[in-house]
């Protein structure tokens, strides 16, 4: 049956991509309504697992473990220990370094040595407490300065180089050089660690985890029990909040639900408290950063020489990835004539640390901006001018590894956009005034700049899959490689879906990640999820649209060009039909309506052992200007304004993207100003709840708040629609913030760069002022 063509507009503008549309969940999220894990209904029967440790542990060897009394306790079914794993005890991503269940030796004070199995949570945990572990201690070691001086490390040392700062450096008309401190982060996300594992039949295994890695834990699982991956599913709907903090470390507590699972026959569930999940799963590396760099009379930056010593923690987990972009992202967006980028990543007798939005980019990023700081602090010009200076530009954009920056013109322009729109000039006299009228209550001022590298870093994660069924109703099955923590990406792939069918949004459902839908995939990380998993499930809808243009074209003797889709109608030619009415005539000439799509970003092309070659599809950026006032009485700071100009290329949801910059800034302003890990002389630590550790909230928020979008011309790389990767470059916009504080602290003794260290908590400030103030008195 045809349908009239008055008022159909099927070659018309993009109707569902590039559009402000709400979060697929946003209804359910506000209702309360989205389920989680911990939300799903349990099969009748299903037991908890809590895990056990020694809470005075902190380095040593195992003697003895008493268990009985555990064993014993009122509702418990098993206690787990690693003697009960058939397979393989190690959760790691690849290196074999993480025990599932620690056995002769404790590496970090909240290490897992064994896991109680009860019919309720409560009895779980109160019959852990119950364990009594003997070890002989050693000696922690715990800092970067500790490990250095032990000199242990979990992997190789690394380094890039460019030119020759050997000889860069002494030939510079003036070389600065400093060390400052950056701090790590807690992920803190609202849903905590959590899994559920049900037995199968042939003992197979289904495993609902909160993790940016399904495929991570079907491998995990399978490795711990002793099965092949086919007889593991894992799957996901959605998040409460990753940040990282799921990418790898999810692996253990799936792996021991999936345990207790097998070892009882029953559906068994493992949620971490949140003290708990604190001091067992890694946070942001931490970092001690030496630096070096020489410069002209302007300001022009000659030569740099920075080494990172980064706590790592016990195990390598993810420390070679994030240590490397901490080295790709050494640069900011400057030019480094002649430089050397070293890397150290040491081990400690602490959590290990793992990815955190940004992956190390920013605090590779911070340390740039540091040297810029103190370039513009002795040369007595404008940070502003001094980044600008040294910008990448035409005939300079080359990076220490080797990669061209191909869009350099689009920093200079958002940043002088930016510079226009934020009033920096005006503001800068005005801080200048405020300053010499205030004696205790100071204001900084600064505008950094952002240019983050997209991609994986290991080739073989740049890949995803997608699986798209056209149902002979009209409506699409959407399931894809990706995960749901919050950010949006199933609304924007499945936006993609519905422009690429020519639908509206309710025609497409979205289904959890799933293993067994769509195998082999790369975490939901490295800001690549909606690059990889929209392609792929664009390129899945479009091979089932090419089939339905093939028959019609046959059916109805027309050309493709006579063919569109949209407004849930395909016009041919002159006539008219429903999308269903298409698909049902497909299905009847037996027309396959499924494809599972792939999608291989191209161009990647970086080898590691020789440092060469392209280890980034393209670059984001961004610009933010930060204004801040510190009280040099008490250390207190509070930020006044914050303007964020950020380049998304082609948006598919401008909506979506304006809330993850607005969140990235927070969570990084929140990891720069009052985010503090703190552990004792005997390496526990001591901020793992809310009332010790400070996340950014409500009132932190700058009141005057301005974030926009950079209109530049899409991304030039092909991607999804011309758009741009949104997810971590967000949060390095942060550093105008640090970089403002610094100027603040700086106005005390003008020409003196400021002994700064991340956070810029109240103490930290106290300390770089009563230091600006001694150097002054002695001058």
């Amino acid at each position: 049956m045809t349908a009239p063509l008055e008022h159909l507009d099927l070659t018309g503008p993009l109707k569902q991509v590039r559009k402000s549309l709400p979060h697929d969940s946003a209804e359910k999220h506000v209702r309360g309504t989205a389920e989680y894990i911990d939300d799903m209904v349990e099969p009748v029967g299903t037991l908890h697992v809590v895990p056990g440790w020694a809470k005075d542990a902190v380095r040593g060897s195992v003697h003895a473990i008493d268990l009985e009394d555990v064993r014993s306790a009122p509702g418990v079914v098993e206690v787990l220990t690693a003697a009960d794993i058939r397979g393989i005890n190690d959760c790691s991503s690849a290196f074999g370094d993480d025990p599932v269940l620690a056995e002769k030796e404790i590496l970090f004070n909240g290490q897992v040595v064994f896991a109680v199995v009860a019919e309720t949570r409560e009895a779980a945990r109160k019959a852990a407490l119950n364990a009594k572990i003997e070890i002989t201690p050693s000696t922690p070691i715990l800092t970067p300065d500790d490990a250095v001086d032990a000199d242990t490390t979990v992997m190789p040392d690394y380094q890039f180089r460019r030119g020759s700062p050997e000889t860069g450096m002494p030939a510079s008309e003036a070389v600065l050089s400093g060390t400052m401190y950056i701090g790590g982060q807690e992920h803190f996300y609202l849903e905590g660690q959590v899994a559920m594992a049900l037995p199968q039949e042939d003992g197979g295994m289904l495993v609902y985890s909160s993790t940016q890695h399904p495929t991570e834990i079907q491998h995990t699982v399978a490795k711990v029990l002793g099965v092949p991956d086919a007889a593991v599913t894992a799957e996901v709907r959605r998040m409460g909040g990753g940040f990282g903090g799921k990418e790898s470390q999810a692996n253990q507590w799936a792996a021991l639900a999936a345990l207790a699972a097998q070892k009882t026959g029953r559906a068994c569930k493992l949620r971490l408290d949140r003290d708990d999940d604190m001091i067992m799963t890694g946070k942001r590396h931490d970092f001690k950063v030496e630096w070096k760099v020489g410069h002209d009379g302007s300001g022009k930056i000659r030569a740099v020489d920075i080494q990172f010593l980064a706590r790592c923690g016990y195990s390598a987990d993810l420390s070679l990835g994030v240590n490397d972009r901490t080295m790709f992202h050494a640069d900011s967006s400057y030019f480094y004539p002649d430089a050397l980028i070293r890397s150290r990543r040491l081990r400690t007798d602490t959590c290990s640390n793992t990815a955190f939005r940004g992956f190390g980019g920013p605090q590779g990023m911070l340390a740039a901006e540091r040297m810029i700081d103190a370039i513009a602090i002795k040369t007595g010009r404008d940070p502003l001018e001094i980044r600008k200076l040294n910008f990448y530009d035409a005939e300079h954009n080359l990076t220490p590894y080797g990669m061209p920056v191909e869009e350099h013109e689009v920093m200079l322009d958002l940043v002088e956009k930016i510079e226009e729109s934020s009033d920096y000039w005006n503001r800068r006299e005005e801080v200048a005034r405020f300053n010499s009228e205030n004696a205790v209550l100071k204001k900084g001022l600064a505008l950094t700049p952002v240019k983050f590298g997209i991609s994986f870093t290991l080739k073989q994660l740049n890949q995803a899959g997608a699986l798209v069924h056209l149902y002979t109703d009209g409506s699409v099955h959407l399931n894809h490689g990706g995960t749901e923590m919050g950010q949006g990406l199933n609304q924007k792939v499945a936006q993609v879906v519905a422009e690429e069918f020519g639908v509206t949004l309710d025609k497409v459902r979205i289904t959890a990640t799933n293993t067994s839908k769509v195998p082999n995939t790369a975490p939901t990380a490295a800001s690549s999820g909606t690059d990889l998993n929209a392609m792929a499930a664009r390129k899945a809808a479009r091979e089932i649209k090419d089939r339905l243009i093939a028959y019609i074209g046959e059916q109805y003797q027309c050309g493709p060009e006579a063919i569109h889709f949209g407004d849930n109608k395909v016009l041919v030619g002159e006539q008219a039909f429903s999308l269903a009415e298409i698909a049902k005539q497909a299905f009847v000439a037996r027309i396959q309506l499924s494809h599972a799509g792939y999608y291989a970003t191209p161009g990647i092309t970086w080898d590691r052992e020789s440092v060469t070659g392209r280890p980034f599809f393209y670059f984001a950026f961004g610009g933010a200007c930060a204004e801040v006032t510190i009280d040099t009485m008490t250390g207190e700071m509070s930020v006044d304004r914050v303007d964020i100009l950020h380049d998304v290329g082609h948006s598919l949801n401008p909506a979506i993207d304006l809330g993850q910059i607005e969140g990235g800034f927070v969570q990084g302003m929140g990891w720069l100003t009052t985010e503090e890990l703190v552990w004792d002389d005997k390496g526990r630590l001591r901020t793992h709840a809310p009332s010790t550790y400070k996340i950014p909230t409500a009132s932190d928020v700058p009141e005057d708040f301005r974030v926009d979008l950079y209109e530049g011309e899409g991304n030039p790389q092909a991607t999804v629609y011309r758009s741009k990767a949104v997810g971590e470059p967000p949060v390095m916009l942060a550093n105008s913030v640090f970089c403002a504080i610094n100027d603040a602290v700086a106005s005390l003794n003008p020409g003196e760069v400021p002994s700064l260290d991340a956070p810029a908590t109240p103490e930290a400030i106290m300390k770089a002022v009563q230091d600006m103030r001694r150097r002054k008195a002695t001058q």
